[in-house]
């Protein structure tokens, strides 16, 4: 639950084909820009400078921006089967550290499926699916269906940020590590022990990401994702960077925007984080988001919202009394529970899944369904094997963000979130000590910087059931990108995405990307 659906999850969403839902332009179609990078016909573009002029960074050797990247056949990701011939794969060296660019470098891993129409190709389009720790070389080939129109014109590009699986992946536990702590470790504390244990908990899994993973975990924020990110724009050739990010690829995508608004492309943020929003802003948001989403699929079942809420408030609490059993012989803790109550909340083709396992939790007193959905979000496949997306998740949030609430302080919050949300209120409460607990490192802002005065005009989309970046945050990240250059499209509806799941989006997002033609700002579908 924490910051954003798991990216292998909004991947695979992607791609519900059957779950259009048709619409049309409700507050105007969408007009010709009359440029190739998609901005106004009266807004001259200026020279597109290289990294080496960008602000708090020394200028990179040629050794950098003169990598001419080597494609070759991919190899099967760990645990899972190499795509199809049509991809290729590579790596580009970037600065471990941008503040010492002539020191050591680290390998960023991209995967790469061509233009189909060479003649008429626009140049690359990078994806970032979320987390923050999804592997876009994992995700996006089997993402790519969904892509297949904007695959005419433009090379489809997948990378692993900094500090992510094949690009010096963040690891901080051993699988039976994690194991012990799902067991042990209650993420909403009742009692003083509970409490110390949680903390202690959290100041460990730091202590191991340092121990294995010291050497990058300084550098990992998403400040040099983003110049990474125009490091591989100049290695790929391009002049501009067209750029899809989903989720905590919003936050990337902004930020990148901010660094380098003269290098922005044709860019879409879909699922949008909330750019003003501290640690406990997020927390406080997602309270409000789960909980809205909550009782959108309780009003879809016939229930009342608010008594059906308490119900399962009240189950959570004979859970966290007395674990479920389950046919596996592990047991369904309070925490593994609200996780899987959470999971199927990102998608609306995802609630009949809900509605089993809660079923099955409330009547036959067992928790294999919640145990199955929990185990998806938490990267655990039925062998006790543990991916590492929740250790880049972490590490990339604790060097991004400086805040480090205290017990105390969660402890605090915990009132004004169970009013927010009697189901997800306590435990995001507690997350918030909990999540960067004596964390190795010194985060580096209350929140990111986003505005981008100069930048073309980016395409920022709202759902208003999403549950994990509450609409809200997406009309915020419109005003923090500027006058002009945040445009909002608003989609009403459910789910943490709306490309592929609603016509009206995903036809405005073509046009753009393809076409340049930009909608106008506060163009609603529904």
């Amino acid at each position: 639950m924490r910051a954003h659906r798991r990216a292998v999850q909004a991947g695979a969403g992607l791609l519900a084909a059957g779950l259009l839902a048709g619409c049309g332009l409700l507050t105007g179609e969408a007009e010709p820009s009359g440029t190739t990078d998609g901005r106004p016909r009266d807004t001259a573009a200026p020279p597109s400078p290289g990294l080496e002029e960008t602000p708090r960074t020394p200028p990179l050797p040629a050794a950098l921006t003169s990598q001419r990247p080597d494609w070759k056949r991919c190899e099967a990701p760990h645990d899972g089967s190499a795509p199809g011939s049509d991809w290729r794969c590579t790596s580009v060296e970037v600065p471990l550290d941008y503040a010492k660019p002539t020191g050591g470098t680290i390998s960023i891993a991209l995967i790469r499926k061509q233009a189909r129409d060479e003649d008429r190709r626009i140049g690359s389009m990078l994806f970032n699916f979320g987390g923050p720790g999804g592997s876009g070389v994992e995700i996006l080939p089997r993402a790519a269906s969904s892509y297949g129109k904007l695959n005419s014109r433009y090379d489809l590009v997948g990378f692993d940020p900094r500090g992510v699986a094949a690009s010096s992946g963040v690891s901080c536990r051993t699988d039976e590590e994690q194991e012990q702590a799902s067991r042990s470790v209650d993420l909403t504390p009742d009692t003083a022990a509970e409490e110390a244990a949680f903390i202690e908990d959290g100041a460990d899994f730091g202590a191991g990401c340092l121990r294995r993973s010291g050497k990058v975990l300084p550098h990992v924020g998403t400040s040099n994702a983003a110049r990474d990110l125009d490091l591989i724009r100049q290695v790929l050739g391009d002049d501009k960077l067209s750029y899809f990010g989903f989720s905590y690829g919003t936050e990337l995508g902004g930020t990148y925007a901010h660094l380098f608004p003269r290098n922005v492309g044709r860019t879409v943020l879909d699922a949008v984080v909330d750019p003003t929003a501290d640690g406990i802003g997020h927390a406080r948001n997602q309270a409000t988001g789960f909980q809205r989403a909550l009782e959108n699929y309780l009003k879809d079942r016939g229930e009342n919202p608010g008594a059906a809420s308490e119900r399962i408030a009240r189950l959570l609490a004979r859970i966290d009394r007395k674990p479920l059993p389950t046919a596996s012989g592990r047991e369904l803790t309070e925490s593994l529970a609200i996780t899987g109550i959470v999971t199927p909340l990102y998608s609306h083709a995802n609630w009949p899944a809900l509605t089993a396992a809660l079923d099955e939790a409330e009547n036959e007193g067992t928790g294999n369904g919640l145990l199955r959905l929990a185990d998806s979000y938490n990267g655990r496949d039925e062998n006790g094997r543990y991916d590492t997306q929740a250790h880049s998740q972490r590490a990339i949030s604790c060097a991004d963000s400086k805040a480090r609430p205290t017990v105390d302080e969660a402890r605090a919050l915990l009132p004004e979130f169970r009013r927010l949300s009697p189901v997800f209120g306590p435990f995001l409460a507690w997350d918030t000590a909990g999540w960067c607990a004596q964390w190795p490192v010194d985060g580096e802002h209350e929140t990111p910087e986003t505005s981008a005065p100069g930048a073309g005009p980016i395409l920022v989309i709202g759902t208003t059931g999403d549950p994990a970046t509450p609409y809200e945050g997406a009309q915020r990240m419109a005003d923090e990108l500027g006058k002009g250059v945040g445009i909002m499209l608003t989609n009403k509806g459910e789910g943490h995405g709306a490309y592929g799941e609603s016509d009206c989006v995903t036809r405005a997002v073509d046009d753009y990307f393809l076409e340049g033609r930009v909608p106008r700002d506060g163009t609603t579908c529904g």
